[in-house]
């Protein structure tokens, strides 16, 4: 398919290219001692990527531990009372541990072992990636550090306890604003100094070379089931995809699978309280190009050029800046970003819940209300949601902020 003139038929053979950029996008802009591990983490990718074996044993963990393929459900009800226009959802929420996280980190800890390490490190905002990392440590018998700010510790206690009742090493991060850039921050100081013994597997399509790609990779599986699913389902494709975005590994793992068919595709990015510098981390929407964890995307700037603070009720999409990736599919018009206050976001949480009986996590509450609005501006057709987790986690936030609805 072409879209504003671009092909979009070899899109993956190409893109990243060799130095693991989208048009000017991503790259590697690490110390010249981390771009060999880099390098090294590269080199296995490739490799095992095209091994029967470890293809085999992702699709067999994929089925028999982590419950794949997961379902699409029709919204039936919530459809109803919006109009004509029927929703449905990819169910990530059933993957286990509650989140599409663990796509990528059962492939990124068995890549791990693969490379002889011992120790895989990461960063968490919502706890979901620690949890999914602490899974995967503990099924294949490495150690675990996870680096969480002391705000986002707060907000997700219930990840907390379960990363340590998994027998994760919680390192707490106190510095700057106690959240997600900072956990990141902590992390890859920490990797610095271990990246002999370790890897860092980080939790999004961030980051620098290879992971934008990686991560990619191993959360295409959320696309492509969905694509034949829908397909099954109803016979067409639909008219639009809609995935939350913060670093955007859901987002990108759903749109994956679409890219190339004549669909709208969405990705939603969290307004906060609203549009000054500080109450949002609307990066692709308010952004500009900059460098910032080791990659060259579009990123929220202070007065100092530097990452700017950013908010969201949701703690996995407090961040600055959005995948490479994400900002190169802006540029060509392929994938449209638009934003949704935190006030949208729990009145759809809510309803889910109470017309639906699906409790989402307050990120993919970010999706379902764009969807939500979508269809209420629509007079007809389709619309696919990514839902990316469930929402435990996020209830007693929830509870103790605004009450139950």
């Amino acid at each position: 398919m072409k879209h504003n003139g671009y092909e979009f038929d070899n899109y993956f053979k190409n893109h990243p290219d060799m130095d693991g950029f989208f048009g000017k996008y991503g790259g590697a802009y690490v110390s010249d001692e981390l771009k060999r591990a880099m390098a090294e983490i590269t080199e296995a990718y490739f490799t095992i990527a095209k091994s029967s074996k470890f293809i085999g044993d992702l699709r067999r963990i994929r089925k028999e531990f982590q419950g794949r393929p997961t379902p699409v459900s029709h919204l039936e009800r919530l459809s109803g009372s919006l109009g004509n226009v029927q929703l449905y959802v990819k169910r990530e929420d059933l993957n286990h541990t509650g989140a599409h996280k663990l796509n990528h980190c059962m492939g990124e800890v068995l890549l791990a072992k693969y490379m002889g390490k011992k120790k895989v490190i990461a960063e968490t905002g919502a706890g979901q990636h620690g949890v999914a990392l602490a899974t995967a440590a503990a099924y294949f018998g490495l150690e675990c550090d996870i680096y969480m700010g002391s705000v986002d510790i707060k907000k997700q206690a219930p990840n907390v306890a379960r990363m340590k009742i998994l027998g994760a090493n919680v390192v707490e991060v106190t510095h700057g604003l106690q959240t997600l850039k900072e956990a990141v921050d902590a992390a890859f100081e920490a990797y610095t100094k271990e990246y002999k013994d370790a890897i860092y597997c980080i939790g999004s399509v961030v980051g620098p070379h290879p992971f934008p790609m990686m991560v990619r990779d191993f959360q295409s599986v959320v696309g492509i089931e969905a694509r034949e699913q829908f397909l099954e389902m109803t016979g067409e494709l639909p008219d639009a995809v809609v995935a939350c975005v913060g670093g955007g590994s859901n987002a990108m793992g759903m749109f994956s699978g679409f890219l190339n068919d004549p669909v709208d595709i969405y990705g939603v990015e969290p307004l906060g309280r609203g549009e000054v510098l500080g109450d949002h981390a609307a990066s692709l929407k308010y952004g500009t190009e900059g460098i910032m964890h080791g990659f060259n995307s579009v990123m929220l700037k202070d007065e100092n050029g530097e990452p700017a603070p950013v908010y969201s009720v949701a703690s996995g999409l407090d961040y600055p800046s959005s995948g490479p990736e994400h900002a190169y599919l802006r540029d060509l018009g392929r994938v449209k970003y638009d934003v949704v206050d935190d006030e949208e976001t729990i009145d759809a949480f809510f309803k889910l819940s109470r017309m639906e009986g699906i409790i989402p996590a307050i990120e993919s509450s970010h999706a379902v209300a764009f969807g939500m609005r979508l269809a209420k501006q629509m007079e007809r057709g389709s619309i696919l949601i990514c839902l990316s987790g469930r929402g435990d986690k996020d209830m007693d936030y929830i509870i103790e902020k605004y009450g139950i609805r």
